[in-house]
């Protein structure tokens, strides 16, 4: 396994594919199916592009695993102006770590994560997330490495609005 930073529209394309596969995956149970399915796995070209401009800006750190002679996982690291309203200064916002169902287990998710805290800056102190209720592989995952839920919010998705977990790792 490689873990490497993003190089460019092609891995913006497996990062997106990555996400839809995984989020499909572990939501299966916790999302509609109508719901899911609005999240296409293999967008149009002006999508990516559109995608890749964003990720360009602001301050973050994204990694990708290549495994099996392709990208099978990624984090998403943001700092700055770039975050949730509940990652403060001197914190980071882990934005997501997806790793294709067919890899879970085989610790990516866990490469992944150190890649990324490893690429933040050293002003950084804490790192926080937020995920889905419900999502127990996931919360079981960060509990495993150090991370405390220390709140709650809610994150709309589609017209629906679903309850989530805050979490924090003290760096």
């Amino acid at each position: 396994m490689e873990i490497r930073r993003l190089r460019g529209t092609s891995d913006v394309r497996a990062v997106v594919r990555i996400n839809v596969t995984a989020m499909r995956a572990a939501y299966d149970d916790l999302l509609p199916a109508d719901v899911l399915e609005q999240f296409d796995p293999d967008p149009p070209d002006e999508a990516v592009r559109e995608y890749a401009a964003r990720l360009r800006e602001g301050q973050n750190s994204i990694v990708l695993a290549d495994i099996d002679g392709g990208a099978r996982g990624y984090s998403y690291f943001r700092w700055g102006d770039d975050t949730k309203s509940f990652v403060g200064p001197n914190e980071a916002g882990l934005k997501e770590i997806y790793v294709e169902p067919d890899y879970w287990g085989e610790g990516v998710g866990t490469a992944l994560l150190e890649r990324g805290l490893d690429s933040l800056p050293a002003s950084i102190e804490r790192v926080k997330l937020e995920m889905l209720n419900g999502n127990d592989l996931g919360h079981r995952f960060y509990d495993a490495r150090g991370f405390e839920r220390t709140g709650s919010s809610e994150f709309e998705i589609g017209d629906e609005s679903y309850p989530t977990a805050i979490y924090t790792l003290e760096l």
